[in-house]
């Protein structure tokens, strides 16, 4: 759990490799269920740019670690987190990537070699696919895997994390500069920026915003989290028009477990989970025997917005899909 307490994106890779049953179907009832599964169906998969770039190398760019990393070639290219992966596919280089992290589980990746265990980085499983780039996260490591693959000449460029809507631009851009075709960066920044404007837009105009709480699950590993301030999750919420229950009642940390009295004060009118998350209580019937669910006003209405693991926090050329998921589940016929 070392990465639940530097930010949210660690602890959801953190035990996400934990096995997770799969008790739920569509009975379950979930609010917005149908529109849930079509969100899910569409996020399988990413939809590359319509010309495929050519990169145009060298070049030299600052990492987030603060060491400037030049690279000369970008035929094999390693993305250390799932987020990462999302943006080189959808720049349309995904044919260079080869190896992926377990978390890019979207189907153009899904026959990648793994090169994590448990999301900690293997430098050998890494280093034996000579790659020319790798790509990482600020939470990637462990510290000493990442230094390895430095020692062996191989440039490691460091993102920022991705903490809201506003990351999807400066991200791609990141990546995209460091594979040697910023005009696709800036090309795909526009489309997934003018994607989730025009969500937006369609969001009803409600004076009473509901409250949502997001809660992270993994029941087979006892793990029951509800979201504060620095889930990552606030900014999507605001997005949506809604607000974040979680960081409305004073919750300051990422995640804090999840008691009768924190989901009070959340006071939720929908909660907000991942669909693994969801299966691995048993599915809303599971849901509500969580302490204090049934209690709230989502509970009550067993009122719940479910959202593909891989992509709800990514906040990258998907994230239109995660809002259009949210808002047609959130407020259903009410648009």
């Amino acid at each position: 759990m070392r990465r639940l307490r530097t930010r949210v994106a660690g602890v959801l890779l953190a035990v996400l490799a934990l096995t997770v049953t799969t008790a739920c179907s569509s009975e379950d009832g979930a609010a917005g269920s149908e529109p849930a599964a079509k969100a899910e169906a569409a996020a399988d998969r990413v939809e590359p740019l319509a010309d495929t770039p050519v990169p145009q190398l060298p070049v030299t760019v600052r990492s987030s670690d603060g060491r400037k990393v030049t690279v000369r070639d970008a035929e094999r290219i390693v993305p250390l987190s799932g987020s990462l992966s999302e943006i080189v596919f959808t720049l349309g280089l995904g044919d260079r990537v080869v190896a992926r992290d377990i978390t890019a589980t979207f189907a153009q990746a899904e026959k990648l070699p793994v090169v994590t265990r448990n999301h900690d980085v293997s430098a050998e499983s890494v280093l034996s696919l000579k790659p020319d780039l790798v790509l990482a996260e600020t939470s990637t490591g462990p510290d000493e895997a990442m230094d390895q693959i430095r020692d062996a000449g191989v440039p490691v460029l460091v993102v920022d994390p991705a903490k809201g809507l506003e990351d999807v631009g400066p991200r791609i851009g990141t990546v995209a500069r460091a594979l040697g075709v910023p005009t696709a960066g800036e090309e795909l920044t526009k489309r997934s920026e003018e994607r989730i404007a025009a969500v937006r837009k369609d969001i009803p105009k409600k004076t009473d915003k509901p409250r949502v709480a997001f809660l992270y699950l993994r029941g087979t590993a006892s793990v029951y989290l509800i979201g504060g301030k620095d889930s990552g999750a606030t900014s999507l919420l605001e997005a949506a028009g809604a607000v974040d229950g979680g960081a409305e009642s004073g919750l300051e940390k990422d995640f804090t477990t999840i008691t009768t009295e924190a989901l009070a004060e959340a006071a939720p009118d929908a909660i907000l989970v991942m669909s693994k998350g969801l299966e691995s209580v048993g599915g809303i019937d599971g849901l509500v025997e969580i302490p204090g669910v049934a209690q709230t006003p989502a509970g009550m209405d067993r009122r719940v917005v479910s959202i593909e693991d891989g992509v709800l926090l990514n906040y990258g050329p998907r994230t239109d899909e995660v809002l259009k998921s949210l808002v047609d589940q959130l407020y259903g016929d009410a648009k």
